[in-house]
Order: C-alpha cells, then sequence, then structure tokens
C-alpha cells in the first residue's frame, strides 16, 4: 500500500546538528542515510531550543527518579520549570506538524525515553530509572506514538517493530483523510496478518470494531479503532506468533501447490522457528507462491510488504 511522506522526530544531534553542551553532535548514520530516505524529520533540541546556549554547562538529573529536577553539574543551577515550561509548548507546537513517531536520544536529562541516570545524595550511585523532562512530556501528550531512542534502534527487533509502526500509523492516517466503511473494512482486512503478528486477542478486538460499522457512529468508532491499532502496534511480535501467521498464509495454498512444495515450505519454516533463517526467507517464499497461484487477498497482505524492502529489517538471525 502506498504511503505519503513519514515525518518522525528526532533529537537534532542525532542528524548531526552540532547543538549539544560540548558544541558537537551525535550523528548516528542508519538514522540519516537509511531511514532519512524514507521519512522526513523534524528536528528538536530542547535545551538549545529553551535558550540554554552552544556551548552549555553540563547538566543532569537530580533528587526523586519520579519527578527529577534538571540541573547543572557545576554551579548547581536549577533548570526544571524552565525545561517543563518549554516542553509544555513545543509539544503542542508539535502537535500541528502530523508526527508518526520520535527518535530520542538516549541518557539525555531532556531527551531520554528510560534509564537515564539520575543522582541524589553526594557519593551515592546514580539510579538508572530516570526519564528525560522532554521525552516525558511528549509520551504523556502523545501516548500511543511509537517512539525509540538511538540506541535501542541497534536491536534489530526493535528497529523493525518501530518503523513497522511508522508506516502503519502512516497507512492509518491517510486513510482517516477521507474516512469510509468501506475503506475502514479494506484497511482492517489489508493488515490482518501484521496485526496478528502482534497480538492474536486484539486482532480479535479490532475486528470485532470493523464487524459493525455505523455511519452516524463513525467517527467515534475509528477514534476506538485507532486506540486499539497503535495498542496492538506496541505488542512486539515474537518468533512464534510470525510461525503462527506462515501457518495461517501457508494454508491458503492447500489446494495448490504439491507436496513437495509443501514441504519445501514447511522446512522453511521451521528452519525460521529454529533461528537458523531470517523472516525474510519464508516470506519470500509465501509472496512467490501467492503471485504464482494469483493470491490477490495474500497480495493485498500489507504483512508481506510492510515497510521499504532496501531497509533490509526482516533480514536478520
Amino acid at each position: 500500500m502506498e504511503t505519503s511522506r513519514i515525518r518522525i522526530g528526532v533529537s537534532s544531534c542525532l542528524l548531526g546538528n552540532s547543538v549539544r553542551f560540548d558544541g558537537g553532535h551525535k550523528l548516528d548514520h542508519w538514522i540519516v542515510e537509511v531511514l532519512g530516505r524514507h521519512v522526513e524529520f523534524v528536528p528538536v533540541c530542547p535545551e538549545a531550543e529553551c535558550g540554554l546556549g552552544i556551548p552549555r554547562e553540563a547538566m543532569h538529573l537530580a533528587g526523586d527518579p519520579v519527578t527529577p529536577r534538571l540541573v547543572t553539574i557545576r554551579s548547581g543551577v536549577d533548570l526544571t520549570e524552565r525545561m517543563l515550561d518549554y516542553s509544555l509548548r513545543r509539544v503542542e507546537e508539535l502537535a500541528h506538524e502530523d508526527l508518526c513517531g520520535f527518535i530520542f536520544k538516549s541518557d539525555s536529562p531532556s531527551s531520554g525515553m528510560e534509564r537515564v541516570k539520575v543522582y541524589g545524595a553526594p557519593g551515592s550511585s546514580p539510579l538508572k530509572r530516570g526519564v528525560g523532562l522532554f521525552a516525558r512530556t511528549f509520551m504523556e501528550r502523545f501516548p500511543l506514538i511509537p517512539v525509540e531512542e538511538e540506541g535501542r534502534l541497534n536491536d534489530p527487533n526493535l528497529r523493525e517493530n518501530f518503523i513497522e509502526s511508522l508506516f502503519t500509523l502512516r497507512r492509518w492516517r491517510d486513510f482517516r483523510a477521507a474516512p469510509t466503511a468501506a475503506g475502514w473494512i479494506g484497511f482492517h482486512a489489508a493488515h490482518k496478518y501484521l496485526l496478528m503478528s502482534h497480538s492474536v486477542p486484539l486482532l480479535k478486538a479490532l475486528g470485532k470494531l470493523v464487524a459493525t460499522p455505523r455511519k452516524a457512529d463513525l467517527p467515534v468508532q475509528l477514534a476506538s479503532y485507532e486506540v486499539l491499532l497503535l495498542t496492538c502496534l506496541r505488542t512486539k511480535p515474537t518468533v512464534s506468533r510470525h510461525v503462527n501467521v506462515l501457518q495461517h498464509l501457508l494454508g491458503y495454498f492447500k489446494n495448490d501447490i504439491s507436496a513437495k512444495e509443501k514441504t519445501e515450505l514447511l522446512e522453511v519454516i521451521s528452519n525460521y522457528q529454529a533461528g537458523f533463517l531470517p523472516l525474510i526467507v519464508p516470506v519470500t517464499l509465501l509472496r512467490h507462491h501467492a503471485r504464482l497461484y494469483e493470491k490477490t487477498y495474500l497480495l493485498d497482505q500489507v504483512y508481506l510488504d510492510p515497510h521499504p524492502v532496501e531497509l533490509a529489517l526482516r533480514n536478520h538471525v
């Protein structure tokens, strides 16, 4: 399915912009050179944008990990209220940017998504239980928008799930631009097996919503569907869930393929399950058979092509 341009927020330093406290950057080549071909970035640097200057004194989180203070390390200046005021204003501006996700800078006292160090009494070890003040504000304002940190994106499973979520949310918003009951049913049908790879119970709940579309209540129904959809996408797929999907797809060929072809497909799925082959192998083989036997319903399944192939997100074992 074609999608319009995907816009995502990103910590500005990850794009190579020299906005860090020391005047440097943290350029992430994969984000800029690979993902950047498919998305439009909206850079954000909370510390620079709230007027703390470049370069600036380094700062950290201190006090209670649940409600930490943002304090400069050398002079002890408390910048908490300044950062929170800025964050509240900035997230409202971002509400108009049509963002499908955000990539935060890990360990940052303003932008860290999780496990940011919080310093307590002098001499005590910092607790890695904090969340950057801007990141927390963003996630509270947009609780279902996909978010990640650049460090976590080195995990191939987290990377694939994040990118898959971005593209799915974009397709959903494209549908929402001109919603109809028929279009809603079509969207759900095309995403059936993608959603199954995340959560069978949530897929069933989504299916119940789609089963009884009411024109008068369509906006309310779509809003409920969106919450469940994004909740489903937050549930990470597992090998066993993918195997379940692959076996369902295989069932569509029971009257078409030979015993030898079926054996080959089952062997490939088994080798994927055992960790010997990447997911792209059984998916490619099933897509080949769908084309060969003209299975239109399967060829329309987003699961077979959820994101651009050049991102190579299913090539890992």
